[in-house]
């Protein structure tokens, strides 16, 4: 047996899309992170599972609102709240399965139902919610060196620093760390942030679960909405909506906050392959 998969990828965060509408493939977190690994399997960031949200225990509420559900799991096969590049991707897969066509849908998601837009340009603008700023001071720290760090939930948890230059996060390759570990009982992820410009911004970033990725559009998000407090452009207090550029390492994102609190996220997604994943290979692999 063989079970088709996708390739795509949100400013090079990229993704293995596994469409599954009926929920009949048992992917076990070592199915997930054998098909993420970059050597011995596809290689990818994370999975993007497509499943009809009425077949999905966890989507069911949401089912009368969207009817598919991006049942995502991160590279390590660890589950997650969110992702916003790979809602873009996944409706990316939409588009191209015949599922969705230009213009606006809906996606279930662990983090709740999204809106999605896909224009005829290409880009796909998501509806990311509205963001939490949780009280008490974070800080994070590389190597000897620690900074004041702005919490921020996305559906997800976010810790934002500013630093001088982005080389000042380190490899990323494990964990920064943080405190007080309190703050983020299940683990977190880390933004390193500095400015380019007039509300502009670059961020490198380590998301839980994953290691450093080219991209994050949750992540995208929390450094907009950290950026405007810190310039003092919150909208719910200027009254005026608030855009910034956020460029990461695989391309760039545009998010815009409006006075009502809800975020928009716009950014390109493509499809880049097709093909059949050996069931039996997976099936050991998963073991």
């Amino acid at each position: 047996m063989s079970i088709p998969f996708l390739k795509g990828h949100g400013t090079e965060n990229d993704f293995v899309i596994v469409p599954d509408p009926e929920n009949t493939l048992d992917l076990t977190p070592a199915a997930v992170a054998a098909l993420c690994d970059r050597r011995a399997g596809l290689g990818a960031d994370g999975v993007l599972h497509v499943v009809r949200s009425a077949a999905h225990p966890e989507a069911k509420g949401m089912a009368t609102d969207a009817e598919w559900f991006m049942d995502y799991r991160n590279g390590d096969g660890s589950i997650a709240e969110m992702c916003g590049n790979g809602v873009r991707v996944f409706a990316r897969y939409l588009q191209h399965a015949g599922h969705a066509t230009e213009g606006d849908l809906t996606v279930a998601t662990r983090g709740g139902v999204k809106t999605v837009h896909i224009d005829k340009a290409g880009d796909i603008t998501v509806g990311m919610g509205r963001a939490r700023l949780p009280e008490g001071d974070v800080t994070v720290s590389v190597g000897d060196r620690t900074w004041p760090a702005r919490n921020v939930n996305m559906g997800n948890p976010h810790a934002v620093a500013f630093v001088a230059d982005l080389a000042d996060a380190g490899d990323l390759y494990t964990p920064p760390p943080f405190s007080p570990a309190s703050a983020y009982p299940e683990g977190v992820n880390v933004e390193f942030v500095v400015d380019r410009g007039p509300r502009h911004v670059a961020m490198r970033v380590h998301e839980r679960g994953s290691g450093e990725t080219r991209s994050c559009g949750t992540g995208a998000c929390a450094v907009a909405v950290a950026t405007a407090r810190r310039d003092g452009a919150d909208p719910a207090a200027t009254g005026n909506p608030a855009t910034y550029t956020v460029d990461v390492p695989g391309g760039r994102l545009v998010i815009t906050e409006r006075p009502d609190g809800e975020i928009e996220m716009t950014g390109p997604a493509v499809i880049v392959a097709e093909g059949e994943i050996d069931a039996e290979w997976l099936e050991s692999a998963a073991r």
